[in-house]
């Protein structure tokens, strides 16, 4: 447990002025098997103190790579020094950021470290049942993985707490050839929420799982390309996900809206059909805790869900302290800083699409000629909303039946555009934790979605 050394110098802070204490210790570890042999054996851990102070409209802002109560005044006398001098040459000139009345967050997870050895036998136990079951394969290759990032957080006004949700991984990669020779590879992430020591307990646990994706390959060795055009596709939740954070997420920000993305205009408009609705959840979602929890962001803001999109219609945008002042909205969470030398960024936590009444079997029913898209291994979108997406795993749909696996291909098209264009979306979610959002610094976050019926524009060979 991070040890509080901040707690006591809130006596320190200038009064009536805004200030952010943070203590912080950010951990990772990581084990590769490649063919059996380890490539990758990282185990790394930095800690530090910063401070920020705002000053009509100003930021100052210190840290330093010490854990203890000197670096914390260090900081803070820092910071506000820092805020002074900007303030007395820039000079904006801004009222104080909006007060959030002050309450104690209670304290997130224990951290307790695994041995990194635990990591390498782990890894080989998985490695050996692939490599005994399934000698065919032209390469494999195994990832365990944990990461987290512990805080402790003092403000001058709003909350103050201990933050902490550590994730853990296991990435399984199987690789092929297709009959004509054209090297082909499916992966599978397992894993979510918490310390690796408890979450992966028994290496046949995961056996069910990398049989699947095996299925799924020797299918895929099989596959065809899809045909290239504007076409009707049932989007699987993992992708529908990967559109709420890339396409539309990123476009919803705050900062970014300010950049001039096209999200801008589109306040209180229809940007979507009437069947999507579009939440960044906090910390629960439908019922249910969420892959990574925030409950509270290093503003001292306690974290709310930000309901984006509500039945297609633009009604919000993920802010900061100060971007929800500057646009009349209220400040929900959104501002997270990666490490301990950063400052608060807007950033997403867990976006999601939300699930309809439709069953996915009938979705797939419902259309006569097109492709049902599963899994994709990489994505891109900028603010006008323009994305581009791989798909690695998907099947042709004819006369409402699935058809053959897929090669690999892409999707693209503009987000508001395609999403007006859904008109059917599942009853279940598909949720995953397993990737980092990397705007200006690395972030864990959270995705998911149900399947939907759209339109989108598809590669071919």
């Amino acid at each position: 447990m991070l040890e509080d050394y901040i707690s006591g110098k809130k006596s320190l802070f200038s009064p009536g002025v805004h200030t952010e204490l943070r203590a912080q210790e950010s951990r990772n570890r990581r084990v590769a098997l490649v063919q059996g042999n380890l490539t990758g054996n990282v185990r790394t851990q930095s800690a530090g103190t910063c401070a920020r102070v705002y000053q009509n409209g100003v930021y100052g802002f210190s840290s330093m790579a010490e854990c203890s109560g000197q670096a914390a005044e260090a900081v803070l006398k820092a910071a506000t020094e820092n805020a002074l001098f900007m303030d007395r040459h820039v000079g904006k000139g801004k009222g104080p950021l909006p007060v959030i009345p002050a309450r104690e967050i209670p304290r997130g997870q224990v951290i307790q470290d695994t041995e990194q050895k635990r990591y390498i036998e782990f890894a080989r136990e998985v490695d050996a049942y692939i490599t005994k079951k399934y000698p065919d394969l032209t390469s494999r290759s195994i990832v365990c993985m944990e990461d987290s990032m512990e805080k402790l957080l003092v403000t001058s006004d709003g909350c103050s707490g201990h933050i902490c949700s550590p994730r853990s991984y296991v990435y399984v990669f199987l690789n092929t050839e297709t009959t004509a020779g054209v090297p082909i590879e499916l992966y599978r992430a397992i894993g979510g929420m918490g310390v690796f020591g408890e979450t992966f307990t028994d290496p046949a646990l995961l056996y069910p799982e990398i049989d699947e994706v095996y299925r799924k390959l020797m299918q895929k060795r099989e596959g065809i390309y899809p045909e290239a055009g504007y076409k009707t596709v049932v989007l699987g939740g993992i992708l529908s996900g990967m559109l709420a954070h890339e396409a539309v997420g990123h476009t919803v920000e705050a900062d970014l809206v300010l950049g001039g993305s096209v999200a801008g205009p589109a306040l209180h408009k229809q940007v979507a059909s009437e069947l999507v609705t579009l939440v960044d959840y906090a910390h629960t979602a439908l019922g249910e805790q969420v892959p990574l929890p925030v409950y509270l962001d290093d503003e001292g803001t306690p974290a709310e869900d930000a309901v984006l999109i509500d039945k297609g219609i633009l009604t919000g945008y993920m802010n900061s302290r100060e971007s929800a002042e500057h646009f009349g909205m209220k400040p929900q969470g959104n501002a997270r800083a990666f490490g301990f030398s950063d400052e608060p960024l807007i950033r997403m936590r867990n976006t999601a699409v939300l699930p309809g009444t439709d069953k996915l079997e009938d979705i797939i029913a419902s259309v006569e000629d097109g492709y049902y898209l599963i899994d994709t291994n990489n994505g891109q979108a900028d603010t006008t909303g323009e994305f581009m997406f791989g798909v690695n795993m998907g099947y042709e749909i004819k006369g409402g039946r699935l058809g053959r696996a897929l090669l690999d291909t892409t999707i693209s098209g503009v987000a508001f555009d395609m999403l007006k264009t859904v008109d059917r979306v599942s009853d279940t979610m598909t949720w995953t934790s397993a990737g980092v959002c990397g705007k200006k610094q690395p972030m864990p976050v959270g995705m998911g979605g149900p399947a939907l019926r759209c339109k989108v524009m598809i590669g071919g060979r």
